[in-house]
């Protein structure tokens, strides 16, 4: 019984790989400008719309988030702020911030890597992007490319401590 759930969940979560190693490319891109390695890509018709990776210290933004500034590119690639038909893929939980933006461009699926016991905002602390009381929810899978999600922050945490910075 357990094997048959494991393959059940298995083949949810394949579809979405493609796109989440597009986010840990992305993720990699951050780490390598020192920024908090978190990769963004928005998909629609099974095409790349937004592609980001943090960038709050380069910019000096504390809104420059992979999320943020993928919704918005992919926002100026089809002429318009409603995401509907797009699936955002993130390789950490999105905050409250970003969440409430995902709700405010009306993008229908978040698919992300490994949650934020921090400020995760779809799952862990708040369930922002589900709740009724907003003109908007969206459906929301996580735990695709996990690990892979996870070693990178932790790397670049580890790294990031060793020379005494965050």
């Amino acid at each position: 019984m357990t094997q048959q759930l494991s393959d059940m969940f298995d083949h949810v979560l394949q579809p979405h790989d493609r796109w989440m190693r597009q986010a840990l490319d992305l993720a990699q891109q951050a780490f390598a400008e020192e920024e908090v390695p978190i990769g963004a890509v928005i998909v629609k018709d099974d095409q790349i719309i937004g592609a980001a990776w943090n960038q709050r210290e380069q910019l000096k933004d504390p809104t420059a988030h992979a999320e943020i500034v993928a919704i918005t590119q992919a926002a100026e690639v089809i002429g318009d702020w409603r995401l509907e038909d797009c699936t955002l893929y993130v390789t950490l939980e999105p905050c409250p911030m970003c969440a409430g933006a995902i709700v405010q461009a009306r993008i229908p699926r978040v698919v992300y890597g490994i949650t934020d016991p921090k400020a995760g905002a779809c799952h862990t602390l708040y369930q922002i992007t589900d709740d009724a009381r907003l003109n908007h929810r969206c459906a929301v899978l996580g735990g695709v490319l996990a690990q892979e999600c996870k070693e990178i922050l932790q790397e670049f945490f580890r790294l990031q401590r060793s020379r005494g910075k965050k």
